[in-house]
This record gives C-alpha cells, structure tokens and sequence, in this order.
C-alpha cells in the first residue's frame, strides 16, 4: 500500500451496533518496526486505560486493537486501531478528546503530571501513525454485536476501490446479492458478522480505497474454512446485479486482522 489515503471502517472490524444506530468509524493505521514491537505493545497497553476512561465518560463507544497480517515492514502496516462512534460530528470535530487531560488522570492518578506527559510524547516514538480515515458503516448482518467479540477474534478486511460516480451501483449489489449469503453464513454459525464501509474522509481518486467490506470470525479456524457458495439463488437479475458490482470495484488489497486489545 503505497499511496495510501485508505480504509475507513468496521470492522470493527467487527464492528456492529444496534440495528437503529449508525456505527461511525476512526480507523488509525501504524508501521511498527521490529525492533519496536515492545514498546509499541507497552505504548497501547497506557493508552488502553486511557481508552477505558474515555468510553466510561462516553467521549467514545469503543476502542480496539488489530494487529495485521502478513504486516512485513515492506507491507505497509502490522496494527490498526478503531475508535468507535455513533455520531459523526463528534467523531470528526475533536470534542471527544476535549476531556483527555480529566480522562489521562482518572486513568492514572497516582502519576505526576510530568511522567504522564513524558508517556504521552513518548507514544509516537514507538510508531508511525501513517494512515487515518474516517468512516461509516453502511450495512450489516444482525445475529451478533460488538458486545460478544473476544480477544482473538479474527477479521478478513477487503479493500475495495470505487469511482465516486458508480457507489450506487457498486453498494447495491453488496446488500442486494452479497449481504443476504454473508446472512446465512452468520445464520448457520460459520461466520460472526459481515459488514459494508463507506469511507467518509478522505475520499477521491488519489485514495487508495473508497470501501471496505468486513468478516468475522470467532478464530483462524473458522476464517480459513469459510465457504460461501455466491451463485446460490442466482437469479438472472442477481447474477447481473453481482456482475454490474464486482465490475464497479477493484479489490485492492485483503488483511487479516486479530483482535488483540478491546475497550467496551
């Protein structure tokens, strides 16, 4: 991933919220070098707490941490973060992180000022913040929550690339043809959840990818044993509807993902 302006979304990665409720997305994706590995891990387990407070005062609905595969250093990215939200404005305007001095000393009060602050700047010494992206769900199966995701879990993250002129059609066909087989699946217990991101910010033709698609699953096991036949049901009109949407979009790019730390 070069030019990267991408993914926005869910998943949250596994990401799912009340059916009445709009899921709005801060995905935060980090180049980590090898030798950084330990620090990076002892920078989030700190801002983990800090998370925590933030969701308890409800800046936030949730935080998550994903590491990436394959995630080489030649490959861009090895964690991502997803900051959750059910409200853009808030997501976007910086008002959620308004409090953070309160939210830093609820999580650490017996730290002086001083070492917290040191902990603070020392964060982006143990990566590279190198990509944020805004983003909304915009589809999604029902049968399970955000709530009942556990460490471990595992994400497919797919990456998809649409010109501005053709979401409609391209979306259509997600939730027309490609949402109601992900359903079954989630229905039969072979997968946890699927969803459909729409990036916010940024978007156009200099970025990377317009959409994200999600699926869950409780581990590798079960990931690596999907099997969705997709010419189920096929119908004329379906088949046509599918083909008109993989024609409006460019794959570009699939991560795994596992859940490593989560704030609910």
């Amino acid at each position: 991933m070069k030019k990267l302006v991408i993914i926005t979304v869910l998943m949250v990665l596994g990401f799912t919220a009340h059916a009445q409720e709009k899921l709005y997305l801060v995905f935060e994706f980090m180049k980590v070098d090898n030798e950084q590995e330990a620090a990076y891990s002892e920078t989030e387990s700190f801002w983990e707490k800090i998370q925590e407070q933030r969701v308890k005062a409800g800046d936030i609905l949730g935080w998550d941490l994903w590491s990436l595969q394959p995630g080489g250093e030649m490959q861009d990215f090895q964690y991502v973060t997803v900051s959750l939200y059910n409200d853009p404005v808030k997501m976007m305007d910086g008002s959620s992180w308004s409090s953070l001095e309160d939210r830093v000393k609820a999580a650490y009060p017996n730290m002086t000022e001083a070492d917290l602050l040191a902990k603070i700047n020392g964060s982006s010494k143990t990566r590279d913040l190198a990509v944020r992206i805004y983003a909304q769900e915009i589809a999604t199966t029902t049968g399970s929550s955000a709530a009942e995701m556990v460490l471990g879990t595992v994400a497919e993250i797919d990456m998809m690339k649409v010109s501005l002129e053709n979401y409609g059609a391209y979306e259509k066909a997600e939730v027309e043809v490609f949402q109601p087989l992900h359903q079954k699946a989630v229905d039969a217990g072979e997968k946890m959840n699927w969803g459909l991101i729409r990036f916010m910010n940024p978007i156009g033709s200099d970025t990377y990818a317009s959409h994200m698609t999600i699926s869950m699953f409780k581990d590798y096991t079960q990931a690596l044993n999907q099997n969705i036949d997709f010419s189920e049901g096929a119908t004329p009109a379906k088949t046509k509807l599918m083909q008109e949407g993989i024609a409006n979009r460019d794959l570009k790019y699939v991560y795994i993902a596992q859940l490593i730390r989560m704030v609910r």
